[in-house]
């Protein structure tokens, strides 16, 4: 009897996973889903002699949104493909996408708005000719023309790859105009203006540069790049507090030949990244579960 329970377990389990497999697989349009091995997500999409930056979702899993740029970092463009009767659409620039460079897209928990980094001019006086933060807000199911995002004691820098939260809070890096003291920032929205932006308090053993946030929106993790001989991506947990603890550095599955522009789907389980190295210009964006590494706080 105990025998033939055990069996009759084994098998909901299996045909469970099996169910589980095949949502997933639906998706994403795919017909393979990583385990803690990671492997490359639409590389199709890269075009010869040009390089990927980026990849996420929409809120919903019914658009992909990626960067491409040459191989000599001129130009930048956002692309989407989009899911149309169980296939994926032609890739085509984003709604926001100008004559300028842009890049470090993120949408809001909600999907309501998405951010972006983009060298498009600002108009507002004292602030430099870079890398800034600008956002879209979807009204009616209509993108409405996107606008500068003005974080006051950041005019003078470069201010890019944004992520926010629920709480409203906006994370992104920050450096010097030559790329110089690259770190993590975050700004609060307060009476729909952010405020003067803050440096960000992760513990870690080292203090090199950081770049590249994703954080949670419920603020309760955040990945990123730490910059040194290559890019590794690092996880730190809330204090509670406004602080991030307990910071590691993901597995070596994960880390090994240089890796950045973390995102995670909505359900906590896959991390996409791009990995590369730099002077081959290998780049892919890969895709992995991250669940354990999640519950491994």
């Amino acid at each position: 009897m105990n025998k033939l329970k055990i069996i009759l377990l084994v098998t909901i389990v299996f045909l469970s996973c099996r169910n589980e497999n095949d949502t997933t697989k639906m998706q994403f349009l795919t017909d393979k889903i990583p385990n803690n091995i990671p492997f490359e997500f639409k590389q199709d999409v890269v075009p010869e002699n040009k390089l990927i930056h980026k990849g996420i979702f929409s809120p919903n899993l019914k658009e992909y949104y990626y960067t491409i740029s040459d191989t000599n970092f001129k130009k930048f463009d956002v692309f989407v493909i989009k899911k149309d009767n169980g296939n994926w659409t032609e890739p085509k620039k984003v709604f926001f996408n100008s004559k300028y460079n842009e890049h470090g897209m993120s949408f809001s928990p909600d999907g309501n708005s998405i951010y972006f980094s983009s060298t498009r001019p600002t108009n507002v006086k004292g602030t430099l000719e870079t890398w800034h933060i600008w956002k879209s807000d979807n009204v009616n199911g209509e993108w409405k023309e996107p606008v500068f995002v003005d974080i006051p004691n950041l005019r003078d820098k470069l201010v890019s790859h944004p992520t926010i939260t629920n709480s409203g809070t906006l994370y992104f890096h920050t450096s010097n105009i030559d790329y110089s003291e690259m770190d993590i920032y975050h700004s609060k929205k307060v009476n729909g203006k952010f405020e003067n932006a803050e440096k960000t308090s992760i513990s870690m053993n080292s203090k090199t540069g950081k770049c590249t946030p994703y954080v949670s929106p419920n603020e309760d993790y955040l990945i990123f790049a730490s910059i040194g001989n290559q890019l590794d991506l690092m996880i730190s947990f809330s204090d509670g507090r406004g602080g991030w603890i307990n910071t590691k550095k993901l597995n070596n599955k994960i880390n090994n030949i240089g890796q950045g522009n973390p995102y995670v789907t909505p359900d906590n389980k896959f991390l996409f990244y791009t990995t590369g190295e730099h002077l081959e210009k290998n780049w892919r964006v890969n895709w992995v579960d991250i669940e354990s590494e999640l519950k491994n706080n």
